[in-house]
């Protein structure tokens, strides 16, 4: 079987070579414990060599104007929002004009990306598929008493960077500005008193100690109510704030609770972030800029592009990674099966074994996987071999990187898995065998969803309309069924066509996963489910809602 494999870690010391500085070791946090194998010393630079280093930079210089000149000529497709405003990039003529320029730079530049195809290749085939980041200041890790309970929040969201032109067929545009915005919100500065996940009282009454980093955070004055089956968070008059045309929003029973929330902003408590679509290098390294302030470790360029096992790959995988805690061993595997236009991408699945804390002189670690799954509707069987890959790859990443007396705190897989539990042509991946080795706190069983959850797939035609056009306005409307059905992405067929006989109880696709595996006998930790998130934050900026799951770990029951 043809894979396009690369990791960095113990037994693997080829794939960390390269300039830059390396990652500092955490030695000293259980001592007489080398937390960190000899051989782990992950570099940035994903070339073992600053000769190969700067051979890519050339070819990626030759190739730049041809790929400026076709990534502007599809840019000049309007989006649903410009095409209202009447802004058709300076009108018919314009747009006719500049097309005949960007088209003309194109064919000029043919011989430049010839030359920096020749150069461009060879360097890809000595490329580790990823590169880290590391801040040398990272701070150490405190100890854990395993009889105290931990929390970790972990959030998962298709940020749709494609090269501008591209993210045109998404209806989408303003690759950079979109990065830039999502930077923001991720890494927020100073973190925001609502954004935490848990409710008041909830961290002391429960015995939760918050993250590692510190302390949880106030949910805010009043906290949640909850409308309907989904929580919510209000501030002032209801009908005040309530959109017109809109049903006014009915107060559920005070006594019903639910462990999701419908939230404008991200958990500023998040411990991990698992991004997909990050195409575009440009805002790769806004991302990377903005949220190495919060997130020292960071796995980005992720993907073995060039002439691979599974065909010519100009695109990387898209997945980008951050994490508070360091990173002990990343490995990377390419999907062979790609097909349609996936095939140019190098879809993958990213997996990292983190290092938490320690414990009675042991590691305390955890493992974390990303992936984005084949896309097109009629490719059910692609996704479920793909899914049946990853699993296999997990398995043996976590065999390899696993030591004597490793404490396991958790293992989590999320990401864009391109199918949901509603639609009657996703039911071949409905009853896929990851459903019995990892828990999806959403499903209750294929084809059924608990009654809180709710799609995170947006109709894409929709993204700029008034009622979810903002955070706010986009979460009072996804509030009530009626918004829900009129603004998400509804059952599909095996086609990739709507669903006539769907009906009207549907809740949406739900394509966007954060699914965790229970712990092993032989482990003294069990996790619990303290919260999930629905999140608004991208509203108009991206056509997928992201998902944050916030999962307690404490001492096993005796």
């Amino acid at each position: 079987m043809a894979m396009a494999p690369g990791s960095a870690g113990r037994g693997d010391p080829a794939g960390d070579a390269g300039p830059g500085p390396p990652l500092p070791e955490q030695r000293d946090a259980c001592p007489g414990t080398p937390l960190v194998p000899p051989a782990m010393v992950l570099r940035e630079s994903p070339f073992p060599s600053r000769v190969l280093a700067a051979l890519d930079g050339l070819a990626q210089g030759l190739l730049c104007p041809g790929f400026w000149a076709l990534n502007r000529l599809l840019d000049l497709q309007p989006t649903t929002a410009e095409r209202a405003r009447g802004r058709r990039c300076c009108g018919c003529t314009g747009r006719a004009l500049a097309g005949l320029a960007c088209a003309a730079l194109l064919l000029l530049s043919l011989p430049l990306t010839a030359l920096g195809l020749l150069l461009w290749l060879p360097a890809q085939a000595a490329r580790r598929p990823f590169a880290c980041h590391q801040a040398v200041t990272a701070a150490a890790l405190p100890p854990w008493d395993l009889q105290q309970r931990r929390s970790f929040t972990f959030v998962t969201a298709n940020l749709c960077l494609l090269p501008s032109g591209l993210a045109k067929f998404s209806n989408l545009g303003q690759t950079l500005q979109r990065a830039a915005y999502a930077a923001r919100q991720l890494a927020p500065e100073p973190p925001s008193a609502h954004a935490s996940l848990i409710p008041p009282g909830h961290g002391e009454a429960g015995g939760y100690g918050g993250t590692l980093c510190g302390p949880p955070r106030p949910h805010g004055e009043g906290g949640p109510r909850h409308y309907g089956s989904v929580a919510v968070e209000v501030e002032g008059d209801v009908a005040e704030h309530t959109p017109a045309g809109t049903a006014k929003l009915l107060l559920a029973d005070a006594s019903q609770r639910f462990p999701a929330d419908l939230s404008e902003r991200f958990p500023a408590d998040a411990d991990f972030l698992c991004l997909q679509e990050v195409f575009d290098a440009g805002a790769a390294a806004c991302l990377r800029q903005q949220l190495a302030k919060s997130f020292p470790h960071i796995v980005y360029d992720v993907g073995a592009r060039g002439l691979q096992g599974c065909g010519l790959k100009l695109f990387g995988s898209g997945l980008f990674l951050a994490s508070r805690y360091p990173l002990l061993a990343v490995q990377y595997h390419c999907y062979p099966n790609g097909a349609r236009e996936d095939a140019l991408s190098a879809k993958g699945l990213l997996s990292v074994q983190v290092l938490l804390a320690c414990a009675q002189g042991q590691r305390v670690v955890g493992y974390l996987s990303c992936t984005h799954l084949q896309a097109p509707a009629p490719d059910a069987a692609i996704r479920s071999e793909q899914l049946r890959l990853g699993l296999h790859w997990v398995q043996l990443f976590q065999d390899a990187h696993e030591e004597p007396g490793d404490i396991v705190a958790f293992d989590v897989f999320c990401g864009d898995l391109n199918f949901d539990n509603c639609s009657r042509g996703d039911e071949p991946n409905q009853s896929h065998e990851i459903f019995k080795l990892y828990r999806d706190p959403c499903r209750v069983g294929p084809k059924q969803d608990e009654p809180w959850a709710m799609g995170t797939l947006l109709d894409y035609l929709k993204i700029y309309e008034e009622p979810v056009s903002t955070p706010e306005n986009m979460k009072r409307t996804l509030s009530q069924p009626g918004g829900r059905q009129q603004f998400l992405a509804g059952p599909i067929l095996s086609s990739g066509q709507l669903d006539p006989e769907a009906g009207d109880a549907w809740q949406g696709r739900r394509v966007d996963y954060v699914l965790y595996r229970p712990h092993r006998d032989n482990q003294p930790l069990r996790e619990e489910v303290e919260r999930i998130s629905f999140i608004t934050q991208l509203a108009s900026r991206s056509d997928h809602l992201p998902v944050a799951l916030r999962l307690a770990v404490g001492p096993r029951a005796p």
